[in-house]
């Protein structure tokens, strides 16, 4: 039987679940604080960029199964079930700030008038969904599991193809305490066991954990890869033919060995820091997190030291003026707008306090890197970033900066240093036209590497 589901919080987590949970037959008010976000996505228009997402949206405003309101009491009163989908950004100590999740759980309890499962589905750490638990009950004078229930559903959305993972996901997490809760959840999710989506139904602490592990998995995956691909640089070794045979073992699988300049974006970073955090707090040592953490803030460094090494100059104060660096790529992956911890933000700082004049290119990130970084030069294409440039890096790996014509962006450019942060570009053809020509991972080999069966590395 579908529920009536309020949204608490409208961001990246929380627009994604009013419109998936809608289009599965619930019936959902998306519920946020901030009145121009609700304007735009009453009329259609989604404030971030997501591959897919206005078409859901549309689809379900117009089937009358999903609106939006700034009053999150009336959306709480006229709902069964609560998604709190505020953010939870890091504290200085790495952990994550539970303000936006409490003020959420303070305004549920002075709203309490019947029976609802709250779900909490931001990313919070372990220990949080009991502390809300106890925190609704104590400011409403209400019994858990009585008056109302506290779910855990952590989200594992890939931006970019977050759409596609809402409704086609690997599993469903749910941590819960009652039958109760676990039969409401289990309608909530109906649509998703039609399709046989495995589903995990578990305690409050390990649906928590399960999230940071998985997160920090993948991040330690990447931070080893890249790792690797250092130490393939110095000793003239092919990376790539290194990931591939990696990942032809079913042990470790070839998803997420793909060299780069860093991870970033919202979650990798924040979760490793948070589960180091949570150890900390109950004084496990996670070394491993910690290694992570370090291991990729070092990777975001490399790609401007090796520019600066290309180009003969180092990063100190002005040892860049005088020059004009173009960057493709601003989001810290591609097919989304996100530029939070993304490396780009780093190398963009390294060149500008070293004198140089940055011109840059994204899709669609360019509009929110230029409220970080205004005195960037902005253009609306690749080739026009890259027009006088004596330099250029990729950091992004839209699929557009793949099909480059080397020859043409050759013309464009004043110099002839290029840096290819993603490993996109054919290094013998990129040299072939001129360049001098660096990715990541890409020594410098008697010959290339082949695996048998596919085709050159």
């Amino acid at each position: 039987m579908a529920k009536k589901i309020a949204v608490l919080g409208n961001g990246y987590v929380g627009l994604l679940a009013a419109v998936g949970l809608a289009d599965f037959g619930n019936t959902c008010i998306g519920a946020d604080v901030n009145p121009d976000k609700i304007a735009a996505l009453s009329a259609g228009r989604s404030p971030l960029y997501e591959p897919g997402i206005e078409e859901y949206l549309n689809r379900n405003l117009s089937s009358g199964r999903l609106r939006f309101t700034t009053d999150l009491a009336e959306a709480i009163q006229e709902s069964e079930v609560l998604f709190i989908t505020v953010g939870t950004p890091s504290l200085e100590d790495g952990g994550a700030d539970l303000t936006f999740v409490g003020q959420v759980a303070d305004i549920i309890a002075r709203n309490l008038n019947s029976y609802k499962v709250v779900v909490i589905k931001s990313t919070v750490p372990v220990g949080t969904n009991r502390w809300v638990r106890d925190r609704i009950a104590q400011a409403a004078g209400a019994v858990p599991g009585k008056d109302f229930d506290l779910v855990s559903n952590p989200e594992f959305l890939r931006e970019g193809r977050a759409v596609q993972d809402f409704f086609h996901p690997d599993r469903t997490v749910i941590g819960y305490e009652s039958d109760r809760a676990r039969e409401v959840m289990f309608e909530v999710y109906r649509a998703l066991n039609v399709r046989s989506v495995p589903f995990v139904w578990c305690s409050l602490e390990t649906a928590e954990l399960i999230k940071y592990a998985s997160n920090t998995f993948l991040a330690t995956k990447i931070a080893f890869i890249n790792e690797m691909a250092n130490l393939a640089e110095a000793v003239g070794a092919d990376i790539h033919t290194i990931a591939q045979s990696m990942g032809m073992d079913g042990r470790i699988s070839p998803k997420f060995l793909h060299p780069g300049p860093g991870f970033g974006g919202s979650c990798f970073p924040k979760d490793t820091r948070a589960l180091e955090a949570a150890g900390r707090q109950f004084g496990v040592n996670m070394s491993i997190a910690k290694a992570v953490d370090a291991s990729n803030e070092a990777q975001k460094q490399r790609t401007g030291l090796k520019l600066a090494r290309l180009l003969g100059r180092t990063l100190d104060p002005g040892s860049l003026g005088g020059l004009q660096i173009g960057v493709l790529g601003l989001a810290f992956k591609q097919e989304t707008d996100d530029i939070r911890e993304s490396p780009a933000l780093v190398l963009v700082r390294q060149l500008l306090d070293a004198g140089a004049q940055v011109r840059a290119y994204d899709p669609k990130a360019a509009p929110n890197f230029a409220r970080e970084f205004p005195e960037v030069t902005y253009y609306e294409g690749a080739y026009e970033a890259a027009a006088g440039a004596d330099a250029l890096v990729i950091m992004t790996e839209w699929n557009e900066f793949r099909g480059l014509d080397l020859a043409r962006l050759a013309r464009a450019m004043k110099g002839r240093v290029l840096v290819d942060g993603r490993n996109l570009l054919d290094p013998a053809e990129a040299r072939a036209v001129g360049f001098t020509y660096e990715g990541v991972g890409r020594g410098q080999p008697v010959g290339r590497g082949t695996v048998q069966g596919s085709s050159p590395l």
